[in-house]
């Protein structure tokens, strides 16, 4: 059976479009916290809407950028007035509705909107960017979105492989970026831990 020079392009062409667009959607950037917090408003009741209570990474793992996040809603309807959602690779893999067990002392207080400008990776690209970081070789991340001093922050805590052990890493400190205006609040970076 013979094939068709017009077949076998046409063929190519399909193959190398769908290729070029699994490759295209495999580049695409991590979701940032705030794209995360717009998208789990889809899974919170109405009142819970644009509520931010806190946003938190798990540690990074294979890169600086963190893929699993939780995003915590105020929540009016819920036992302990928080509904949190977690992201795992831009997806929503679970929801949660906060209970007294969880041993709240408190209500848990809204972040305010109108202060929230500097999103995660603009508050993760300043706190690499410190000084005292320049000669490390830096491995992970936390990033916290929490109420610090009276001030909407994020908290950057991170990791840099061990001078004499580069397999291994250490926690090398703290960076409080406030997210209003994206300056640095504290810098607690200890490099003597790559020892």
């Amino acid at each position: 059976m013979k094939t068709r020079p017009v077949c076998r392009l046409r063929s190519f062409l399909l193959i190398t479009v769908g290729l070029g667009g699994f490759a295209a959607s495999s580049l695409a950037a991590d979701p940032t916290a705030f794209e995360l917090f717009r998208e789990g408003n889809r899974y919170v009741g109405e009142e819970a809407k644009n509520r931010l209570v806190e946003i938190r990474s798990e540690k990074s793992v294979g890169s600086l950028t963190p893929t699993i996040w939780y995003v915590v809603y105020f929540d009016p309807n819920s036992k302990g007035k928080g509904t949190e959602v977690k992201f795992a690779a831009g997806q929503k893999v679970a929801v949660k509705h906060w209970g007294s067990f969880l041993g709240m002392a408190k209500t848990p207080t809204e972040l305010p909107k109108d202060k929230l400008k500097i999103d995660s990776d603009q508050a993760l690209k300043t706190a690499t960017s410190e000084p005292l970081l320049k000669n490390l070789t830096l491995k992970a991340t936390r990033l916290t979105l929490e109420h610090w001093e009276g001030l909407p922050a994020w908290r950057v805590r991170l990791w840099a492989a061990k001078l004499q052990k580069p397999d291994e890493m250490a926690e090398v400190g703290e960076v409080f970026v406030n997210v209003e205006d994206g300056k640095v609040l504290r810098s607690d970076i200890k490099i003597k831990r790559v020892d």
